[in-house]
Order: structure tokens, then sequence, then C-alpha cells
């Protein structure tokens, strides 16, 4: 089994109940749209960022919160997140 699928089995195990993947998923998704929210707040406080010591830790905290970013985006994909699913409500109908 290669390595995408054995992380994948990890994020959804085969031992969920019915309807727990769409609510991993549900998270995953949820998370995702956090983690956007806040690397798009860490760019605005970078953006309006004032002397040397305020730039400097506004560019540590951008790149941590794209980091993170990324790994929610990572998890989601590897579990295989519709994004149109979520966005038009049809895992929560």
């Amino acid at each position: 089994m290669n390595q995408k699928k054995a992380e994948s089995k990890e994020l959804l195990p085969e031992t969920l109940e019915p309807g727990q993947e769409e609510e991993v998923k549900r998270m995953l998704y949820q998370e995702v749209n956090k983690a956007r929210k806040e690397w798009e707040w860490a760019y605005m406080v970078f953006q309006e960022a004032v002397g040397q010591d305020n730039i400097d830790v506004a560019i540590y905290t951008l790149e941590a919160a794209e980091r993170r970013y990324q790994i929610e985006l990572k998890k989601a994909k590897q579990a295989n997140v519709r994004w149109n699913a979520f966005q038009y409500s049809s895992y929560f109908e």
C-alpha cells in the first residue's frame, strides 16, 4: 500500500460508524477554513506592521499561519474532502 493511502486511512479508519466519516470530513473542512482565516488575519497584520520588531513578529506569525493552513489542506486532501459538498450542504442534508 502506498504512503498516501496509509496516511488517509489514519485520518479515516475503516472502523468508523456510519455517518462518522462525514463528521470527520466536516471537521477537516472547518479546520481548513479556520486556518485560512487565521492566515488572512496574519497577512493583514503584516501589511499594517510598523517598526522592525512588529514586522519581525508579523513575519513569524504569518509564516506559522501559512504553514498551518498548508497542513490542514494536506489533511483534507488525504481524506478526500469534497469542497463543493460542504459549500452546497450536501453532506449536511
